[in-house]
């Protein structure tokens, strides 16, 4: 692995424990594991959604998704694709954004998924996917038409970082205990 992408996740190790709660330690962690990789896309008209779609595509066993605003057809068709190969997919997103009778995430109910809405904040800004508990997608990146073809937006997916996909992970059940269930609307 070179340098610049062991400061990366340094950086990003360092930056969760700062944010956590009862991480009171100062000192630079453990290193990622040998295996560890990255890869970056921007947007407008930029590979940020193909590389999304990428990440969903490869997943083997689970995918957990953190989302604020979702009305992205292709991100929800691969999630359901994923969901139909056998992938447990579960979705929490922000309440107010994602509340009308027709979204992305009312078509994931439609088929099966579990979707719950988080309306605890003034916005549930996350923009986070856990692949497999070995993965994470990270970025500004909004699962929206928008964030794909109007809007300067990044994504950043790590791969083999099982450490820091469980804190992303427990971020996540986190975030989807406190929220609501959506259910299916036909």
């Amino acid at each position: 692995m070179n340098a610049s992408i062991l400061n990366i996740f340094r950086l990003l190790a360092l930056a969760v424990c700062l944010i956590l709660p009862g991480c009171s330690s100062l000192t630079a962690p453990p290193p990622p594991p040998a295996e560890a990789s990255y890869t970056v896309a921007f947007s407008p008209r930029g590979a940020s959604l193909e590389l999304a779609l990428s990440c969903i595509r490869a997943a083997e066993r689970s995918i957990l998704v953190a989302a604020y605003s979702f009305t992205s057809k292709p991100v929800a068709l691969a999630l359901a694709e994923a969901h139909q190969r056998g992938v447990t997919v579960r979705v929490v997103a922000d309440k107010k954004g994602n509340s009308s009778r027709y979204t992305a995430v009312t078509y994931l109910a439609n088929h099966g998924i579990p979707v719950r809405l988080n309306g605890k904040y003034a916005i549930h800004h996350h923009k986070f996917m856990v692949i497999d508990v070995r993965h994470v997608q990270t970025g500004s990146f909004n699962y929206s038409a928008a964030a794909v073809d109007k809007n300067a937006e990044n994504m950043l997916v790590l791969r083999n970082v099982p450490e820091l996909a469980a804190q992303y992970a427990a971020e996540w059940q986190r975030l989807w205990d406190e929220a609501e269930p959506l259910s299916a609307q036909y």
